[in-house]
């Protein structure tokens, strides 16, 4: 069933982690091997988590790279759907050959 206004991930990460372990972006940046800068992009939602992230976040969280991709796909297909305008896209017919 698709989830109303799903999280972004940083929102998740940030809320689920970050704030309740007191942890700041630099430390995790630096366990995830990455520049604050772009764990930083994350939380402010101007980034999407990619394959690589989802690694780097499982191995560091704990959580299956893939539930760090289904979370980003809910995201970006929830807000799609709000924001695609599809009035001029047409169904194709596809007969059996």
């Amino acid at each position: 069933m698709a989830q109303h206004n799903p999280p972004h991930p940083g929102e998740f990460l940030y809320g689920t982690y970050m704030e309740p372990f007191g942890l700041s972006c630099r430390f995790l940046a630096e366990r995830l091997n990455v520049a604050a800068s772009t764990l930083n992009r994350i939380l402010k939602k101007q980034s999407g988590i990619s394959p690589e992230m989802a690694l780097r976040l499982s191995k560091a969280l704990g959580r299956s790279p893939e539930s760090w991709l289904a979370m980003q796909y809910a995201y970006d297909l929830w807000h799609a759907k709000k924001n695609v305008k599809l009035g001029k896209v047409q169904k194709v017919k596809l007969d059996a050959a």
